[in-house]
């Protein structure tokens, strides 16, 4: 009942966002006809049997002020964003049907961009991409079949900007709230001889976010050179970023901060950030580390081909190689270690350490800094060949991927040096994961209604790792993961959808740090309605994924703020999803979206004080029962448009057991957007304002956060006590941001 109410009223007032797109602007599709094919093998149309949505370049750049990527997707259906640092800049996520981001297959113009190891999508990698995003797709459920991990929850693809056939150069400023400044250059020399094309981008973000301390120091780049020659393109790529960020990752605990005798009111104290804490030896605060630092830098190289043989027949192939390396940098402070986390982290022994004498006492404990850092390759190819022919459309792709990554710690200060030497690496480990898949695709018309799609993928995937906390790893997986649909077109309006697909993953590294995790399996079934006629569109679909073993979050994260997950055994995700765009007039637009579901685990099993006790079907992690999103756009005129972004979402548990403290309440977000375009007048072709009022009514409000428990067999001899204690990431209150943008 209660989520037919909130329905009826989602329809009939205008709360505002992003809703998805049927297709591509008629405009759109003419400039990219040849730079489509890097992505055309990913992504689908609307007459496939597939839940999807679609953002083009001039959508992002209304709202792009330097935020990341999944911030500028908040408003699309059932979808949630976070943010560490509390304002879209820095470490942010997305939540795709209630599956985190390690269950989103993320590709750059068709090459695989999860890590390959965690799964995890980096974007603080890549600050300001957006501003070389063409468009992106985001598909729900397991999608097609593409490259890189399985899709558990949602696709996204991502197509990079497309050959200028005009030279321009474009230079872009905006600053904001929290000392929040970009900067960003784009060129192109238009086509040269009508043949090659280079363009690139500079960009640099800085900002101190809204949690103490959590500033970003962001610098990126984006490289492109083409050869176009009728039927015929080849691209070079070369982009990354380097990224600086003070650590926030470990979000607010308010008993940690009633332990050390913080204000622990998330009221009063919401942008308290404990990272890089320092006491002396008797527990009396004394500072912050101030180099408690997030160091990375990552580099893409990608190399496509793609051919027109004959009007039947092209090709795509690509090669890509991805450098990444860096560190976090942290202070171990012995009392905060030993008597507040209990970790061993600051043991001599922890260290390889014998108990050090000074000053005739024995000590076996110490305050120290210290490197962790990860130093990666990946490297491989990705193909697709695509023929047409009356009704029959067959496309076979596939790719072959391999990562390499080495882990190690440095000590680079202690207060008892003892036998270590400067850089002394207290651990040291490798892994490798190779990665072969092959897709084949049919789609058939049958007469002017039917279209009939299947799809096979068979993918081999083997890991390495020789990690203390991961073990000695080398597992072999093999998955078979079909799909197929039927879609039934009504009239050239509507059409109706029918899918079944079958997805299988592996386990991530962090999975085996938490124990011995199996594989996961996931059937998807979708039923949707499409209607799209002047001007005006409805997409509507129910879908129902069943699971095995699947690899849902605890809550809990691990010594480095990664979330951790386990395997459940059954569980199953139902919902419905509908998206609404429709004039109001002719100066008004409406794009609503709505997103109900239920989420559940199957016979959940729990020990609670030290006895196993099944919870019955209890609620996943998460996963929002209630999702919905507007925007509400008014244009005064051609070139001045407002905007008004609302974002509502329902309350979810932050545990699979249901437990009450680790509920993460109900909020809603409303953010206001103005974008004026002027004429064009002495050097400049075109000037852009924009401006985005984030959360414009101020809600207090929380949109991830973690939970966690622990036995306490000491307080009481004889007896387990289960303890809880739960965590938030709070976001910012009202804030903005303003930029201009020339184009010369």
């Amino acid at each position: 009942m209660k989520k037919m109410v909130l329905w009826g009223l989602f329809l009939s007032i205008p709360l505002s966002t992003l809703a998805q797109q049927t297709q591509i602007d008629t405009t759109e599709a003419e400039q990219i006809a040849l730079d489509e094919v890097l992505v055309s093998a990913v992504r689908v149309t609307r007459e496939a049997p597939v839940t999807f949505s679609n953002l083009n370049k001039d959508r992002i750049a209304k709202r792009n002020l330097g935020q990341d990527i999944p911030i500028l997707m908040n408003y699309l259906p059932a979808v949630v964003t976070t943010s560490d640092a509390g304002a879209g800049i820095g470490y942010t996520g997305i939540r795709v049907r209630g599956s985190d981001a390690t269950r989103v297959n993320v590709t750059i113009n068709g090459i695989p961009y999860n890590d390959a190891e965690s799964q995890g999508t980096f974007w603080v990698n890549m600050p300001d991409f957006a501003s070389s995003t063409e468009s992106l797709q985001l598909q729900r459920g397991v999608g097609t079949s593409t490259n890189g991990a399985g899709a558990f929850g949602a696709s996204l693809n991502i197509l990079t900007d497309v050959v200028s056939s005009e030279a321009y150069a474009e230079l872009t400023a905006s600053a904001g709230s929290f000392n929040t400044h970009r900067a960003t250059a784009k060129f192109s020399t238009g086509l040269l001889g009508d043949q090659f094309e280079f363009s690139g981008r500079l960009s640099r973000i800085a900002s101190d976010g809204y949690i103490d301390r959590a500033a970003s120091d962001l610098d990126s780049y984006f490289l492109q050179g083409a050869f176009v020659k009728e039927k015929t393109l080849v691209k070079a790529l070369m982009f990354g970023g380097h990224e600086v960020t003070y650590q926030s990752w470990y979000g607010f605990d308010p008993d940690v901060l009633g332990s050390i005798g913080v204000d622990n009111s998330l009221e009063t104290n919401r942008r308290y950030n404990i990272a890089g804490i320092q006491f002396d030896r008797d527990g009396n605060f004394e500072g912050f580390y101030d180099n408690q630092v997030d160091d990375y830098k990552q580099d893409h190289f990608q190399l496509h081909w793609n051919q027109e043989w004959t009007e039947a027949f092209q090709t795509n192939i690509a090669l890509h190689y991805t450098r990444g390396r860096g560190f976090f940098e942290e202070y171990v402070d012995e009392w905060y270690y030993s008597n507040i986390l209990f970790a061993p982290d600051a043991q001599l022994s922890f260290l390889g350490l014998e108990n050090t004498v000074v000053d005739g006492e024995e000590i076996s404990t110490m305050d120290y800094a210290r490197r962790r850092w990860l130093d990666n390759d990946f490297y491989g190819t990705v193909f697709s060949g695509t023929y047409r022919k009356g009704p029959l459309e067959l496309l076979l792709g596939g790719g072959w991927n391999t990562y390499r990554g080495d882990h190690f710690g440095e000590v680079i200060w202690a207060r008892y040096a003892g036998g270590l030497e400067p850089r002394d690496r207290y651990y040291e480990d490798d892994s490798q994961k190779d990665d072969l898949n092959i897709f084949a695709k049919a789609n058939y018309r049958l007469g002017d209604k039917w279209q009939f799609f299947l799809d096979l993928q068979y993918r081999g995937v083997r890991y390495q790792a020789n990690g203390e906390q991961t073990g000695l790893v080398d597992d072999r997986f093999r998955f078979f993961n079909p799909k197929s649909g039927i879609t039934y077109r009504i009239n050239p309006s509507q059409n109706l959808y029918l899918s079944y697909a079958v997805a299988n993953r592996e386990p991530n590294r962090n999975d085996y740090e938490n124990g011995n995790p199996k594989p996961e399996r996931l059937q998807d079934f979708e039923l949707g309605w499409r209607y799209l006629k002047q001007g005006s569109s409805i997409n509507a679909n129910v879908y129902y994924m069943r699971y095995k073993d699947q690899l849902v979050l605890t809550g809990d994260l691990n010594d480095v703020g990664a979330p951790i997950r386990s395997n459940i055994g059954d569980s199953y995700r139902l919902g419905l999803e509908i998206d609404v765009d429709m004039p109001l007039g002719r100066a008004f637009q409406w794009q609503p979206n709505l997103a109900l579901s239920t989420n559940r685990n199957v016979d959940f099993f729990f020990r609670r004080d030290g006895e196993l006790t099944n919870l019955g079907n209890t609620r996943i992690a998460f996963s929002p029962e209630v999702v919905l999103g507007s925007r509400l756009v008014y244009n005064l005129s051609e070139d001045l448009q407002f905007a008004l972004l609302t974002k509502f979402v329902g309350e979810q548990f932050m545990s699979n057991i249901e437990a009450e403290k680790s509920k993460l309440e109900a909020y809603t977000q409303t953010d206001f957007n103005l974008r004026y375009r002027m004429k064009p007048f002495g050097w400049f072709s075109d000037v852009a304002l924009t401006l985005l009022v984030n959360n414009i009514f101020d809600a207090k409000f929380s949109s991830n956060g973690y939970f966690y428990t622990f036995d306490d067999d000491f307080s009481t001899p004889g007896s387990i006590t289960t303890v809880e204690g739960v965590g938030y990431y709070p976001q910012a209150g009202i804030n903005f941001l303003a930029g201009i943008t020339v184009r010369f």
